[in-house]
C-alpha cells in the first residue's frame, strides 16, 4: 500500500446557492448489501461500471475483479507481481477497462474476457494512482511520487506533463475526471488544491480554502461544476470551471471522505467516508447531506460509482467485500 493511502486510512446534501444555510438529514430505512470477495485479504480499492458488470481493483492481491448485479464475483490476476492494481476506468467503447499499477509504475488494460497489457511508465517514481477516459479519446491518469499528469494513448504511448509547486509542497496529484468543459481536472493531496490539465498539457491549480484539507475524490456533477471530498478537510467541496469554490462539512466528525460518484440520472451525488463507515448523498436542489451506515464496522469504504443495477456501488478496503446501496 502506497504511502498516502496509509496515511489516510490513519488520518482519522448538495450544496446550494446558499451554503450556509444547509442542514443535514437522518437516512430512511437504507439498503446495504455486501458481496465477499473470494481472495482473502484482497483490499479492494476502486470501482467502475461496464455492461452490467462492476469491476474493481484488488490492491494487495494484484487482481482485478468483476462482479455481477447478483453478486457473483471473477477474478483476473495481474501479469506483474506487487503491482498494487489503484486506480480503473472504462474505455469509451466499453471493450476494456484501465488500471494504474502503483508499485510496478505501469499502466494496465483488461478486455472484458479478462486478457492483459501493461505497459510500463519511464518515471520509476511515478506511482500511479486515478485514471479517468479522457475527452481527447486517450486515458488520463495521476503520478502520486512522479508529481506528473499522465496521458496515455490506445496503443500505449505515454506521455508526462509536471504539476507545478503547490505552496511548500509538491502537489501529489490523487484521483483525476474529466470535466464539462473538455478538460481533465485532478485533486492535489498534499498541495491542497485543485487542478486542471488541457488535452494538450497546460495546468492551472486552484487552491482549497481549507488548509491541509486532502482533497481525494473528484467527479463531474450535473451542474456544469466538478464535486470533491476533502479527506482531512471533513467537506464536500465544489469548483466551477472558473476555479470558484465552495465547501459543505460533512456532519460526521472525522469521516475521511474519499471517493465521490454521480448518481442515477445525475440527480445526486454519493461519496464513501472511510473513518465514518458510511455511504454519503448529496441531493441537488435540497441542502442537506444525508448518510447511510455501512453494516460491517470498520469496513473502510473508499471508493464508489453507479454500479450496474442503477444504485451506488462501494469497495470495504478492510472487509474484503464489495457491497451496494438501495435506499
Amino acid at each position: 500500500m502506497s504511502g498516502h493511502r496509509r496515511s489516510a486510512l490513519r488520518l482519522a446534501a448538495v450544496l446550494t446557492c446558499v451554503v450556509a444555510a444547509a442542514g443535514f438529514l437522518p437516512a430512511q430505512d437504507p439498503q446495504v448489501h455486501e458481496y465477499p470477495i473470494p481472495t482473502a485479504n484482497s483490499q479492494p480499492e476502486d470501482i467502475v461500471t461496464v455492461f452490467g458488470y462492476a469491476y474493481f481493483t484488488e490492491s494487495a492481491v494484484d487482481k482485478i475483479g468483476k462482479i455481477y448485479a447478483a453478486g457473483n464475483v471473477q477474478e483476473f490476476q495481474v501479469p506483474t507481481p506487487n503491482s498494487r492494481p489503484a486506480g480503473i476506468a472504462a474505455a469509451p467503447d466499453k471493450g476494456s477497462v484501465w488500471f494504474t499499477e502503483a508499485r510496478a509504475n505501469k499502466i494496465g488494460r483488461m478486455t472484458v474476457d479478462g486478457a492483459m497489457t501493461e505497459f510500463p511508465i519511464n518515471n520509476v517514481y511515478a506511482d500511479p494512482i486515478g485514471i479517468t477516459a479522457g475527452p481527447d479519446g486517450n486515458f488520463w491518469f495521476t503520478e502520486f511520487g512522479g508529481n506528473n499528469i499522465g496521458r496515455i494513448t490506445p496503443d500505449g504511448k505515454i506521455t508526462e506533463f509536471p504539476v507545478p509547486g503547490v505552496g511548500p509542497a509538491t502537489g501529489n496529484p490523487e484521483l483525476i475526471t474529466t470535466g464539462p468543459d473538455g478538460n481533465l481536472w485532478f485533486t492535489l493531496y498534499f498541495g491542497n488544491a485543485i487542478g486542471r490539465i488541457d488535452p494538450a498539457g497546460n495546468v492551472t491549480t486552484f487552491p482549497v480554502p481549507t488548509p491541509d484539507s486532502h482533497p481525494q475524490g473528484i467527479v463531474a456533477g450535473s451542474d456544469n461544476a466538478l464535486w470533491f471530498t476533502e479527506h482531512t478537510g471533513n467537506k464536500i467541496g465544489r469548483i466551477t470551471p472558473q476555479g470558484a469554490i465552495d465547501e459543505v462539512p460533512v456532519p460526521t466528525p472525522n469521516s475521511v471522505p474519499d471517493g465521490i460518484a454521480l448518481g442515477l440520472n445525475g440527480n445526486a451525488l454519493y461519496f464513501c467516508e472511510v473513518n465514518g463507515n458510511n455511504i454519503g448523498k448529496i441531493t441537488y436542489g435540497a441542502p442537506a447531506i444525508v448518510e447511510f451506515p455501512v453494516p460491517t464496522p470498520n469496513a473502510g469504504p473508499p471508493r464508489i460509482t453507479l454500479g450496474p443495477d442503477g444504485t451506488p456501488w462501494f469497495t470495504q478496503f478492510n472487509t474484503n467485500k464489495i457491497a451496494s446501496l438501495s435506499e
